[in-house]
Formats: C-alpha cells, sequence, structure tokens
C-alpha cells in the first residue's frame, strides 16, 4: 500500500496518518472480526490504508435458517469474500458454534426460564469476541484483533481506557464493559472515530459490498427474529394470567411470565378502554404476570438497584463513587452514586429509573470513560410500593 496515496485517501475523511506511523503499523499484524456488515468491512478497509498486514476472519457462531429459510451466516460470509477480494485482504472463517451454545445461548434461556432479561451481546462480547476469537487471533499471530464496534481505546498514563465512540448514537461501550484491560491493550476499533454516516459514505466511495446493507439486529448472531416465537422453541409455554397490579383483577390470559419484560408494552394482547398497559412485575411461582395501565405508572419507576458479578475495564474506582450510568443500553446516562458495602454494590439514582430488569448489566461512566459495572440481582421497592 502506497503511504501518499493512503494518506490522500484517510485525509478526506479526516483521519491523519504520518509516514513514521504508516511504518510503523506495517510491522503489525491484525487480524479484522468482520461479520459481513458495513461496519467491520470497513474497519478492515481503514486497517489497510493505514499500513497494517490486514488479515479478515468471520466467525460461525449459529447455522440454523432465518424466518425465510434463509441461512445468514452463509450469506454473511459472502459478504466478507467480496470485501476482502475488494480490497485485497486475505481472509477465513472460524467455527465456534459449540462455544456459542455452551457459553451464551444456553445461559441465555435459562436467565428466560427463571423469569429474567439477560443481555446475550454482553455474554457474546464476553465469552466469545474478546475471549475465544481473541485467543484464535493470537493464536494465528495477530498484533491486534480488530472489531467494527463504535468505542474508542485511549491510553493514559500507560493505562488503556475504553472510551465512548465519536457517535453517540452508535456507542456500544455498554456491551464491552466486561473488557479486560490486557485484552483492551491488544484491541483496535478503527470506526470508533467516526460518525456512522462516515463510515457508510467510506463503503460507498470504496464500492464495498456492504456498502449499503441494513444494519443487523436482533440476538447476536442469531438475528432479528419473532422473539416469543423464537423463544417457543427452547422453553415450554405455560398459560398464565396477567392480573392489574392495583386491584388483582384477571385481565386475560398470557402464555408464559418468560417471555415478558418489566416495562414490555407490546405484545400483551390486552384491549378495553383507557391503556396502553405495561409489564410492571411477576410472579414465576405462580405464573403470575403483572401489568399496569400507562407509561409512566409509579410501579414502573424504582430509585435504588443492586449489581453483583462486577467487572471493571481497569482497576476497581474508589466507593462511594458518584458517576452516570445505564441500566439499559438506549438509556441516556443517568447521574447516580455507587456503594461498595460488605461486598455488595448498590446504586442510588438521583432520580427514578423506568422499567429495571433483573439480569440486564448495568454500566458505569465517568465523562466518556467507561468504567465498567455488573449484572442487576435487584430493585428497590417501586414508587407505587412505597406510597401503598
Amino acid at each position: 500500500m502506497d503511504f501518499e496515496l493512503s494518506r490522500k485517501h484517510l485525509e478526506k475523511y479526516g483521519i491523519e496518518l504520518s509516514l513514521e506511523q504508516f511504518e510503523l503499523n506495517q510491522e503489525k499484524t491484525v487480524i479484522c472480526g468482520m461479520s459481513g456488515g458495513v461496519d467491520s468491512s470497513v474497519s478492515a478497509l481503514l486497517l489497510k490504508l493505514q499500513g497494517y498486514n490486514t488479515i479478515g476472519l468471520f466467525m460461525r457462531n449459529w447455522e440454523e435458517n432465518d424466518e425465510n429459510g434463509v441461512c445468514s451466516a452463509e450469506e454473511d460470509f459472502k459478504d466478507v469474500i467480496k470485501v476482502c477480494e475488494k480490497i485485497d485482504v486475505p481472509y477465513y472463517s472460524v467455527d465456534f458454534t459449540k462455544e456459542y451454545w455452551d457459553k451464551v445461548f444456553s445461559s441465555f434461556v435459562d436467565e428466560y426460564k427463571k423469569g429474567h432479561t439477560p443481555n446475550p451481546d454482553i455474554l457474546c462480547n464476553k465469552e466469545i469476541k474478546f475471549n475465544v476469537f481473541f485467543k484464535k487471533a493470537k493464536e494465528l499471530g495477530a498484533d491486534f484483533l480488530a472489531t467494527g464496534h463504535y468505542c474508542r481505546k485511549v491510553v493514559e498514563a500507560g493505562h488503556s481506557q475504553l472510551v465512548k465512540g465519536v457517535d453517540k448514537g452508535k456507542d456500544q461501550t455498554y456491551f464491552l464493559y466486561t473488557m479486560q484491560e490486557k485484552v483492551l491493550d491488544e484491541v483496535l476499533f478503527p470506526v470508533g472515530e467516526l460518525p456512522k454516516k462516515v463510515v457508510r459514505e467510506i463503503a460507498k466511495d470504496f464500492e464495498l459490498a456492504t456498502s449499503t446493507k441494513k444494519d443487523s439486529t436482533g440476538i447476536c448472531f442469531i438475528g432479528e427474529r419473532n422473539f416469543k416465537e423464537f423463544l417457543s422453541n427452547y422453553i415450554k409455554s405455560q398459560v398464565g394470567e396477567f392480573v392489574n397490579l392495583e386491584n388483582n383483577q384477571k385481565m386475560g390470559a398470557h402464555s408464559g411470565y418468560c417471555f415478558y419484560t418489566i416495562g414490555q408494552r407490546k405484545g400483551l394482547g390486552i384491549g378495553g378502554p383507557g391503556g396502553p398497559w405495561f409489564v410492571a412485575d411477576k410472579d414465576v411461582e405462580t405464573n403470575t404476570v403483572y401489568v399496569v395501565e400507562g407509561e409512566t405508572h409509579p410501579a414502573l419507576f424504582s430509585q435504588t438497584l443492586w449489581f453483583n458479578e462486577p467487572s471493571w475495564v481497569g482497576e476497581a474506582p474508589s466507593f462511594p463513587l458518584k458517576c452516570k450510568a445505564k441500566a439499559r443500553y438506549r438509556q441516556p446516562d443517568q447521574s447516580c452514586t455507587v456503594y461498595h458495602e460488605d461486598g455488595i454494590y448498590r446504586v442510588e439514582f438521583d432520580t427514578p429509573q423506568r422499567a429495571i430488569a433483573l439480569r440486564q448489566s448495568i454500566v458505569l461512566y465517568l465523562e466518556e470513560v467507561c468504567l465498567g459495572g455488573g449484572v442487576i440481582h435487584k430493585r428497590g421497592p417501586t414508587l407505587f410500593e412505597q406510597n401503598s
């Protein structure tokens, strides 16, 4: 790759590249995890332009056909091949379907059976992408593993920090909070400094096959599905009752507590005047799903939660800690204080939080820096309970 040509290409998108850095990069091998999407495609391209010895590596984690009878993994790998051939980098495929089933999917199903709401994307990053996949990349001689995540790595005082991506609407640090610093040291995030619209622009400029491909959604590596229908393949339906939390009036039948999560509105099938209705609580023992009327009902709000399974990107912070937190991915950062006493982590939010769900993750931030987080195992009394 010619330095001047690369520099001009990168300059167009606001990316600086010095000759010294280009020559240093040529001594490094980077394996780029490629999913068949536009983000990882552009990541591989940027690495190549920056002078790295770049290799594309595709993971097969799920082999089942989707609702249209198409094996999405096979189609995604075809796109990886097209992109790698276009930008002239070698590519390979590895199969982690067993590891994905054992370490991610079986746990995902078990949590739903218990009435919880797990986050498979976080577990997939922890157990697959930055564990077995990272180890495979190192076995193959990589100096770095690169991914298409929207986040950044900043080295401060000799320590790698996980920092929010430039595009705040796409930031994915929430899903990466379990990454350890020793792994982060050897990971690159090529698109983390760019807005998504620029990533699309780069893909179109270089005529990559994935330039207009729709972003992946749904369960990690499984994709968009009718969630209830998909989950019913692994969890037996068990008819129970929707019950109005305020007066214990029965509101209709449901097909099993495990198919509903706190704060859910869609798919309840509760009609009649007023509404809409939302899931406020669940009783696993009686297979009862409690519902309330209105999005701002006090039964949906709590100001305290407890978490366990702590994971810190670097050293654990000092407590009590004033910081910001997310109790779910799409939530804006919320001001809070975190306490750690006798091995127990408690979070007190400045304002009540809506729809706190057990086994979701809470992720802590100081400004742009992701400190780490943990798994929610208990929520405090709701405003409704406090006033009853």
